[in-house]
């Protein structure tokens, strides 16, 4: 379903610098998810630009793990959940709704897989962008520090007469925060499309706007959102370090601390759309 076939495994593997065992085992799942979240960087260019966003395994390759560039949760859970099944591991496909920290419905648009071994289900999301740094088993009330940053994972009420499941994320003041919801209905490669097609397309997404970008580091998170830089140390729940960047560094910015190397068109057509969306709000 998922294309495992298709998949260049010893390509994706090298870009996550992972040379473990390659068997369907807990011990393989932790570590390629880890790997996943620390090598592979959360992105819109293309939807900022306003370019098509391709869920064909074959680009989705090209454009994470033979370019290095940056996806968002579609694309990262359709390469993820092809490297998954060609290693032999059982999963469903599942749609969350974003929160951090609001009570409104929002459409189910963050992808992410359930996965199953030895008897568990875990619930491994590498695609949020700042994505804890290892699986969650799917117990009411569990409560783990994920090198430490903690989390609290409930099955509740997600929506009017819908049960699922809320992730949350300690917050600055030290409570919990709602990160996203889900349910375990499955999901498959046409509803992902659909999604995708929301986020990249619609009026209402807020990543067809403004550039955005994360790095997450074992020691330390980078975000860039609009023209706004912060660095948060890896157990800090609030930024150690914000400034704010003129469109014209964006693309030395994109380079270091974020790791993407942008060609000389990509890179001018970011800085013009940037200024551009500027002018139209009255910041440029």
């Amino acid at each position: 379903m998922w294309h495992g076939d298709q998949l260049d495994l010893d390509a994706y593997l090298a870009r996550l610098g992972y040379e473990g065992q390659r068997t369907p085992t807990l011990e393989t799942l932790r570590a390629l998810h880890r790997a996943h979240v620390l090598s592979v960087r959360w992105g819109n260019l293309d939807c900022f630009l306003h370019r098509p966003v391709s869920l064909d395994l074959a680009d989705v390759q090209d454009k994470l793990v033979r370019r290095g560039q940056g996806g968002y949760c579609f694309e990262h859970t359709v390469l993820y959940a092809a490297a998954l099944e060609r290693l032999g591991f059982t999963f469903t496909a599942v749609s969350g709704r974003t929160r951090m920290g609001t009570d409104k419905i929002l459409p189910a648009t963050h992808a992410m897989l359930l996965v199953t071994v030895e008897g568990r289900r875990w619930l491994s999301d590498i695609g949020f962008g700042t994505s804890p740094l290892d699986i969650i088993e799917l117990v009411d009330g569990n409560e783990p520090t994920v090198e430490g940053r903690r989390f609290l994972l409930r099955h509740t009420e997600v929506t009017p007469r819908a049960e699922g499941w809320m992730l949350h994320q300690q917050d600055a003041d030290g409570g919990w925060m709602a990160r996203h919801t889900f349910t375990e209905n499955p999901q498959y490669p046409a509803d992902y499309a659909l999604g995708n097609h929301f986020i990249a397309t619609s009026s209402h997404s807020p990543f067809n706007r403004r550039p955005f970008l994360q790095r997450v580091r074992a020691d330390r998170t980078d975000q860039l959102d609009g023209l706004t830089w912060t660095t948060t140390a890896a157990t800090g729940l609030a930024p150690e370090e914000e400034r704010t960047v003129e469109p014209s560094e964006l693309p030395k910015l994109f380079a270091d601390p974020f790791g993407i190397d942008l060609s000389e068109d990509d890179a001018r057509l970011l800085v013009d759309h940037v200024e551009r969306a500027g002018r139209s709000t009255g910041r440029g």
